[in-house]
C-alpha cells in the first residue's frame, strides 16, 4: 500500500510545491551545500526528470526556495510589511526570531545562503544581497513615516542589529536572543524619533 501511495503521489500534480517543501526542510536542517538534488527528489517525492523539469540547476532551486521564503512571512523582513501593527512596533518585531517547528534555530536564511555561496557574482549571493538591501529600504521607509531625520543611517544600524541577533541566535541555539538587540534598538529609536528623546 505504501508503494501504491507513493506512485500515486509521484504521478499527481503539485510536483513543484512538493520539491520546494522538501528543499525548505532539507536546507533548513542540514544546509544548502550539504543537500543534493537526488535527496530533494527522494524527499519530494518526484523523479529526477520532474525535478530538473522544474529547476534546471541547483542554483535555480535555491533561488526559488529563497523567493518562496521571502513571500511566506517566515523571515525577519515580514514584520516590516505588516499593516496590522503600528510602524514603531513593526521595527521592534525585527528582533523576534520567526517561530518554526524545525530545530535547530536557523537565523536569517538570506545570510545563510550568502555564506554558503560566498562569490558576490553568484546568482544566489546576489539574490540574498537584494533581500538584505530591501530590508534596509523597508526600515528606512518606516523611520521616515515616524519622522526620523536621518532614516537611512538608522535603518542600517537597525538592520545590522537584527542580522547580528539572528546570526547569534543561530550560533547559540537561542531563539529569543533578539531581546538583547531589541533593547539596543529601543534606545536608538528613543533618541532618533521626535517626541521620544530625552
Amino acid at each position: 500500500m505504501s508503494t501504491t501511495a507513493t506512485s500515486v503521489q509521484r504521478r499527481g500534480r503539485g510536483g513543484r510545491e512538493r520539491i520546494l517543501a522538501a528543499a525548505a526542510q532539507l536546507f533548513g536542517t542540514q544546509g544548502i551545500n550539504a543537500t543534493g538534488m537526488e535527496q530533494v527528489a527522494e524527499r519530494a517525492p518526484v523523479s529526477k526528470r520532474t525535478l530538473y523539469a522544474h529547476f534546471r540547476t541547483k542554483d535555480d532551486l535555491v533561488i526559488a526556495h529563497l523567493r518562496d521564503l521571502a513571500t511566506s512571512g517566515a523571515t525577519l523582513e515580514n514584520a516590516l510589511t505588516r499593516e496590522d501593527i503600528p510602524p514603531r512596533e513593526r521595527l521592534l518585531k525585527l528582533f523576534d526570531q520567526p517561530t518554526t517547528e524545525a530545530a535547530p534555530v536557523r537565523g536569517c536564511p538570506f545570510i545563510d545562503a550568502a555564506a554558503e555561496f560566498p562569490d558576490p557574482a553568484s546568482a544566489v549571493h546576489a539574490y540574498a544581497r537584494e533581500q538584505k538591501l530591501r530590508m534596509a529600504h523597508l526600515i528606512a521607509a518606516l523611520l521616515t513615516e515616524l519622522g526620523c531625520r536621518e532614516p537611512a543611517a538608522l535603518a542600517e544600524q537597525l538592520a545590522t542589529l537584527a542580522d547580528g541577533a539572528a546570526s547569534r541566535a543561530m550560533v547559540l541555539g537561542e531563539a529569543d536572543y533578539g531581546m538583547h538587540a531589541r533593547a539596543a534598538a529601543e534606545v536608538l529609536l528613543e533618541h532618533a524619533l521626535p517626541g521620544t528623546g530625552k
